[in-house]
């Protein structure tokens, strides 16, 4: 059997590992934990293999379509951009899976957990494997799912339980535009079909999807006085849900809370499943973004305010998963920038984006790894409280700060020498210079350097305060076992080689993505179609300085963090102080919650929603006694009619019966 004739068992795995780990799993050692293992490295080897044999053809792509209603299908496909997704989803969730079988092993609720996180996988699997929209959104809502069960999983805790309500009702937000879009899409598709689909057709499969971009770009519509094309409406539909998923600003709230989950939860959530599911979806519908005029643009400045924002909120935190949980969104936002970059240089956003989700998945997953082989040690998420664990945890720390370094994009321009996160968010700050060079608009370069600025500031304070120095508590720490410590050495290496090894590589099998025997794609076409200029985009093309610079700000960063927090050259106590207005800002997360909380939620949508309940419950109440009223006085009429007296009801049936005998005789004479 042909390796490709495998491919429905890469989620179908995690999926029957997730029914036998819930059943069984109390009746085995670790919580079942062997069971999803096993289903996940299965699934990683198919993965890894289809991806090898891509990677010598990848004009061939993996397509397989199975009918499910008379226009709709399920179906399976694998190009590039879905293969590269396979093969780290699988393999990092492995690694978080082999790591828990360490760190959950004091939790009595083992086999709920393994179970809970095959059935994660086996959802973000899904996400990626689907070849069409409506299956793609059905895998997506599973995956919120999944993260609402394991945010809320010590559900006893009243913080978690209200994070995972607070996840699960933010990212609804973005879910519901989502699936308008969908709806609008499908609409569409239906009327330049004049509602006749023909045999055979799919319309929501993405082939058929982008065949028809350009009937879908000429319909238009009406939003207050503007004409708006309906891709554009679509793209920004979709969009919105990309923003709940992948935390983006003003969706983000939910995604420093989910750190009240297992740390080793917040590892899949930040690092292969959930909010990657949000990038996928816009570089999988690239086609569509690249051909709505304005989208691209608005993907760009989210991305790139979304990193900014995110990083002024890491330099105050002190919960070390928090902390960690903000560098994500703001990673984030570097994804949706190199997306959005595509306004300039075309397809290879696409590319560029997508290489840096890879290499942050696995310095991130080994960030927050390492984040919680320390709590496991110490027994605390306060950075204050720590200081020397590095002395007695070196595999933790060498790991750590590899992921930092990575995280930081620390490199030699033009050269080979360098970890991971400098070959991939490098070159997404150089495109945003290539930006602003050709809109004269600045606002996202100087966004995404000030955040790497910012980034390495926050990660090496996290760094100085957790590892070097005196310890300022008690704690008693240890190194973590093998079980732990192995996946921390092999997601380090990764972290420190990748990006090197695969930087030319990388980009030039993601543009195969959209021209293969699935779907071949004319991308500067649609470019101009969607009104960007397009322009030549290649490492060394630019200033020496500019490609220098976020190097220059890394090392900048490094270095403010050495000063304050290593030699402690400065007195902290007087700017990290609540009567510091700005420290209060940040450290109170520029009041979202309670802008969120206490104004919409409470304000806008409960007394607001009571207010309007209130009116209609009167209303009805008036209408109700209104009409009993007028029954009443109809009753008190009728009432006077009855007198009990046999001549008076005699009477009345008489002149009743006169009168029909009239009114009969007069139509009669009529007709």
């Amino acid at each position: 059997m042909a390796i490709e004739n495998m491919a429905f068992l890469i989620p179908v795995l995690p999926a029957l590992a997730f029914v036998l780990t819930f059943f069984l799993g109390k009746k085995l050692p670790n919580g079942g934990a062997i069971i999803p293992i096993i289903a996940i490295f299965t699934s990683f080897v198919i993965s890894l293999l289809i991806t090898m044999n891509l990677l010598q053809n990848p004009g061939q792509v993996v397509s397989q379509s199975y009918n499910w209603f008379a226009i709709l299908n399920v179906g399976i496909l694998i190009d590039p951009l879905a293969a590269v997704m396979l093969s780290m989803v699988s393999f990092v969730s492995l690694l978080i899976h082999i790591y828990a079988v360490g760190y959950m092993s004091h939790d009595k609720a083992q086999p709920r957990y393994f179970a809970e996180t095959a059935l994660f996988t086996a959802a973000m699997l899904g996400v990626v494997l689907s070849d069409n929209i409506l299956q793609f959104f059905v895998c997506w809502e599973l995956v919120g799912l999944c993260s609402y069960l394991l945010i809320g999983f010590w559900f006893e805790k009243p913080s978690a339980a209200s994070a995972a309500k607070k996840a699960f009702l933010t990212t609804r937000v973005g879910d519901v535009m989502f699936l308008a879009g969908i709806i609008l899409l499908f609409a569409d598709i239906f009327k330049i079909f004049n509602g006749s689909i023909p045999q055979g057709v799919y319309v929501l499969r993405f082939d058929e999807i982008f065949s028809h971009i350009p009937e879908i770009a000429a319909l238009n519509t009406q939003i207050f006085g503007f004409e708006v094309s309906h891709l554009t409406l679509i793209t920004l539909l979709f969009f919105g849900g990309a923003v709940g998923k992948s935390g983006q600003f003003p969706l983000h709230v939910w995604l420093p809370d989910a750190m009240e989950g297992p740390t080793t939860v917040s590892a899949l959530i930040h690092a292969a499943t959930m909010v990657t599911a949000g990038v996928y979806l816009v570089a999988r519908t690239f086609p569509m973004f690249i051909a709505a005029p304005y989208s691209l643009l608005i993907v760009a400045y989210i991305g790139a305010f979304t990193a900014l924002f995110a990083a002024t909120m890491g330099l105050v935190m002190n919960d070390i998963k928090r902390i960690l949980a903000y560098s994500t969104i703001s990673q984030l936002g570097y994804m949706m920038l190199g997306l959005g970059m595509g306004a300039v240089i075309g397809i290879t956003a696409v590319g560029d984006s997508l290489f840096h989700l890879i290499n942050h998945a696995f310095f991130k997953a080994l960030l927050f790894l390492c984040a919680g082989s320390v709590i496991h040690a110490v027994g605390t998420q306060d950075i204050r409280q720590m200081g020397g664990v590095g002395k007695v945890m070196p595999i933790t720390f060498a790991t750590m700060l590899i992921a930092s370094l990575a995280l930081a994009g620390f490199g030699i321009p033009g050269t080979s020498i360098g970890v991971s996160g400098f070959f991939s968010k490098d070159p997404i700050i150089e495109a945003a210079y290539l930006f602003g060079e050709s809109t004269e608009n600045w606002f996202p370069y100087l966004f995404s350097i000030v955040a790497a600025l910012l980034t390495s500031i926050y990660i090496f304070r996290l760094i100085f305060m957790t590892f070097t120095g005196k310890p300022r508590t008690s704690y008693g720490g240890h190194e973590s076992p093998a079980v732990m410590t192995v996946p921390l050495i092999i997601l380090g290496l990764l972290a420190l080689v990748f990006g090197a090894l695969t930087k030319t590589s990388f980009g030039n099998f993601l543009k195969e993505t959209f021209g293969n025997n699935f779907v071949s794609i004319d991308i500067h076409a649609l470019a101009e179609m969607g009104e960007y200029h397009l322009a030549s985009h290649g490492s060394g093309s630019e200033p020496l300085i500019i490609l220098w610079m976020p190097v220059i700000v890394a090392f900048a960063g490094l270095l403010i963090s050495y000063l304050i927090y290593g030699m402690r050259i400065l007195d902290m106590s007087s700017i990290v102080s609540r009567n510091n207005p700005i420290y209060k800002l940040l450290y109170n997360r520029y009041y979202q919650n309670a802008i969120y909380t206490e104004f919409l939620a409470v304000k806008v949508v409960y007394e607001g929603l009571s207010l309007a309940g209130r009116s209609i419950d009167r209303g009805f109440d008036w209408l109700v006694n209104f009409i009993g009223h007028i029954f009443m006085e109809l009753a008190d009429g009728l009432r006077q009619l009855q007198t009990g007296v046999v001549q008076n009801y005699a009477t009345a049936v008489i002149t009743g019966v006169s009168l029909l005998v009239i009114l009969l005789k007069l139509i009669m004479e009529v007709f």
